[in-house]
């Protein structure tokens, strides 16, 4: 994987752990936070902000644990990769925060171009 390719990971990762947190867990009590990864021996190759309740930061530190050891050159999707790195049950909640978090930011980002569009 490409330094390039961990930082787009790490962001994407970090939105959709935010976006879950803030829809499911809003009322819990959630501090701001920031975390500075390394890659490939590299310090502080980019860091992730969020202010996430403590069920999802343990979620997000897991997932960029496992992002960060990936041993494939060219990264596969997780549904897809032939190791699977992840446990069982965090694999499927990874999964049930990515569907909430993918048809949540799509819709956002139609929402934003049919808006834009009737402005016009």
């Amino acid at each position: 994987m490409t330094r390039e390719k961990f930082i787009n990971e790490v962001t994407t990762l970090t939105k959709f752990i935010q976006t879950f947190c803030d829809d499911k867990h809003g009322d819990l009590s959630r501090q701001e936070s920031e975390i500075l990864l390394d890659f490939k021996g590299e310090n502080g190759v980019t860091s992730a902000k969020f202010c996430l309740c403590d069920e999802c930061k343990i979620t997000l530190f897991y997932a960029l644990a496992r992002l960060s050891e990936c041993p494939h050159e060219i990264k596969p999707r997780c549904r897809k990769c032939p190791n699977p790195c992840y446990e069982k049950e965090m694999y499927k909640k990874m999964a049930k925060i990515m569907v909430h978090s993918g048809v949540k930011l799509g819709l956002s980002k139609l929402k934003k171009s049919l808006l834009g569009y009737l402005k016009r």
